[in-house]
């Protein structure tokens, strides 16, 4: 399940989701609420937007994930430093953590062996327990269709059949 916060700081040129740059929009759900709504998944993705920019309550939605036996993924365009120094005992409840910002003149394409999900090269993949491993990220970026109410939302990109050789 994939949690998409609203707010960024770090509005990386060329982000794929600059409506989530505001600090308005969404909905507001309660942590455990939500917490609860992840059940029956594998776990969640914690994305956005900054994730970082909501430390206390996507410290507490981690928390309150991993409880529950579910796996927790954090993308943020801080460094894994920074990730630390704004949100303390964040990582402790993290499975995967991708931090950096996105970069637009770098994207996730790079054969022989490109990083799934992941979505510039300059980005870094921290696998903070060994629920995951770099095997889970291998594989060529897709691209998601969604038709909702007559509208059509796009989401990631394919990587061109020549890169994938």
């Amino acid at each position: 399940l994939a949690v998409w916060v609203q707010g960024c700081s770090v509005r990386c040129p060329g982000c794929c989701n600059p409506e989530l740059f505001g600090a308005t929009g969404g909905r507001s759900i309660d942590v455990d609420a939500l917490a609860t709504e992840v059940e029956g998944s594998a776990g969640v993705t914690i994305l956005g937007g900054e994730p970082l920019d909501q430390a206390a309550a996507v410290t507490a939605l981690a928390r309150a994930v991993r409880a529950r036996g579910l796996t927790v993924i954090v993308f943020s365009g801080y460094p894994r430093a920074e990730v630390e120094h704004r949100a303390p005992g964040l990582l402790r409840a993290v499975d995967v953590l991708v931090d950096g910002p996105f970069d637009a003149r770098q994207p996730e394409r790079a054969a022989p062996q490109p990083r799934r999900w992941i979505g510039s090269q300059n980005q870094g993949l921290h696998f903070l327990t060994d629920r995951y491993g770099p095997r889970d990220f291998v594989g060529a970026n897709t691209v998601e269709l969604r038709i909702a109410g007559g509208v059509l939302t796009v989401n990631g990109w394919p990587t061109p059949r020549a890169e994938r050789r």
